[in-house]
């Protein structure tokens, strides 16, 4: 007498299988898509600096008070949420710029950054709200993790 179906041990065995695949697909695959998402927020962030370079030269040496004036400021990061920008010396006080872990300015010329995944973000970036936000620093010689600057 053959059997044309199933038993419960190979149903529950393939189900075991078919979840432990999936225990390592789906986290991997989370990674990338996030990996991914980082490096969209580089590359509009890199286009964001070249029109905010291209309007100081075109300028008499004035960075734009805010990114509406490069036609950018519709312009939405990977998570959709604005980039944030910042003309130093039109920021007043050495408290409204972003900072490194030692309080230090990240730059002199103007602040660009995303707020990341969280959406979240405060002016140091050792703080917790801002270890996943997107950053430039140096003066645009650094664009990436606020994490890994």
């Amino acid at each position: 007498m053959s059997s044309r179906g199933f038993t419960l041990i190979e149903v529950v065995l393939a189900i075991a299988l078919l979840s432990l695949l999936a225990s390592i697909a789906v986290p991997s695959y989370m990674g990338f898509a996030e990996r991914g998402r980082v490096a969209q927020a580089i590359s509009d962030m890199g286009r964001i600096q070249l029109a905010v370079e291209r309007h100081r030269l075109n300028n008499s040496d004035e960075f734009p008070a805010s990114l509406a004036e490069v036609q950018l400021d519709t312009l939405k990061d990977p998570w959709g949420r604005p980039y944030e920008y910042l003309n130093v010396s039109l920021a007043g006080d050495i408290g409204q710029l972003r900072k490194d872990k030692n309080l230090v300015p990240l730059n002199t010329d103007f602040d660009l950054y995303s707020k990341g995944p969280d959406g979240a973000s405060q002016k140091p970036l050792n703080a917790a709200a801002s270890r996943d936000d997107i950053v430039r620093a140096n003066n645009g010689a650094y664009v990436g993790k606020a994490e890994d600057y």
